[in-house]
């Protein structure tokens, strides 16, 4: 059989980036190795770490790499350094550009809680025992990219801060279109998140998302103020199956669901376009403070590497196999110190990365 080939682009970004995503390449190259499946890493810069080089959080090389690639693996982006930097310079910037630049508008974030983590959760274990959402997150519109922006001065010499909340019709209408096609391969359920009591931008969204739900007739669509959702998920988030929110909503609800699982370091994204590579990084940051110390959980960076085969590039098996070692793991006992409980044992980054590769050639050898 003539073996499948594909070309990623690696960034490992700042902070933990670099020591997180080596593992995920090793589990990667293992897996790659069972099932004939043959990969091509090629590595750029991109937040501080292009910063300190190239003067620039998203050189023009990486958005190129980027785009002549099957699918990009980011790690994570970001630290205290660059804090101070002007706001087009920071390392946050250059993820917003890299998701512009390849047309990602739509970021899907699971919070499925693993029965193995029950007890990491904060909430009490009979409301989020079986908890699976999907937050699907609109990524290119809305006050993060909206006109106009900035800090103004106005007659009387007093600042005003001015940012736009703003959405066409196409660009509801796409990520709805998402939004129904994943509930669709789920549970069925979708939960629209707007602020249509006050926001006519929200208003606007509900009409869309409610508009499209005749053409997805097996999928049960219910709308839900932003407030009373940021509640609900931690008073009952069993009730939620698939959400889909605008940018800053999203961004808010995606940390709280994930937050039900006791361990932020545990949880995958992707960020998809209309076509091209999607972009696949772990939900958590750089964690400058544990950097470089042998610290970190790469799980998340390995879980978005399973998310990178399933939806990127249509290897469910290789995705199955990176998903069940990580249960493999969890189920010997062996835990990062974000995920540690009394009576497991404690492993640094580059162990957890050994005790998968253990698993996945013990599973498929």
């Amino acid at each position: 059989m003539s073996q499948q080939q594909y070309r990623i682009a690696l960034l490992p970004g700042d902070g933990i980036g670099p020591e997180i995503i080596q593992v995920a390449v090793e589990v990667l190259k293992l897996v790659g190795e069972q099932l004939n499946i043959g990969f091509t890493f090629q590595e750029a810069l991109i937040g501080g770490a292009a910063i300190d080089t190239t003067g620039e959080p998203l050189p023009e090389k990486t958005l190129e790499i980027c785009r002549h690639s099957d699918a990009v693996l980011l790690a994570a982006i970001g630290g205290y350094k660059w804090d101070n930097l002007p706001r087009h310079q920071r390392p946050e910037t250059g993820l917003l550009g890299l998701r512009s630049g390849l047309g990602l508008f739509a970021n899907l974030r699971p919070a499925k809680i693993l029965p193995q983590l029950l007890d990491a959760s904060s909430l009490k274990r009979e409301v989020v025992e079986g908890v699976d959402i999907m937050v699907v997150r609109e990524l290119t519109g809305g006050i993060y990219f909206g006109q106009p922006k900035g800090i103004f001065a106005s007659e009387t010499g007093e600042k005003r801060g001015v940012n736009t909340m703003a959405y066409t019709e196409s660009e509801i209408d796409r990520i709805g279109r998402v939004a129904f096609e994943t509930a669709q391969k789920r549970r069925s359920k979708l939960c629209s998140v707007d602020k249509a009591n006050v926001l006519e931008v929200s208003q606007l969204w509900r009409d869309r998302i409610t508009a499209l739900a005749p053409e997805y007739p097996d999928v049960e669509l219910t709308h839900m103020y932003v407030d009373n959702a940021a509640m609900q998920l931690v008073r009952n988030p069993k009730q939620f199956d698939t959400i889909v929110t605008g940018n800053l909503f999203g961004d808010i609800l995606s940390d709280e669901a994930a937050m039900l699982t006791g361990s932020i370091g545990m949880l995958p994204s992707a960020s998809l376009g209309a076509s091209g590579a999607g972009v696949y990084e772990p939900v958590h940051g750089s964690a400058p403070d544990i950097a470089g110390q042998d610290k970190a959980n790469p799980l998340a960076q390995v879980l978005s590497a399973a998310m990178m085969l399933r939806y990127g590039l249509n290897q469910p098996e290789a995705a199955d196999r990176i998903e069940q070692a990580v249960l493999r793991v969890l189920d010997r006992g062996d835990r990062t110190g974000d995920i540690m409980s009394p009576g497991m044992s404690l492993l640094g980054c580059r162990a957890m990365g050994k005790a998968l590769i253990e698993e996945l050639t013990r599973g498929n050898g």
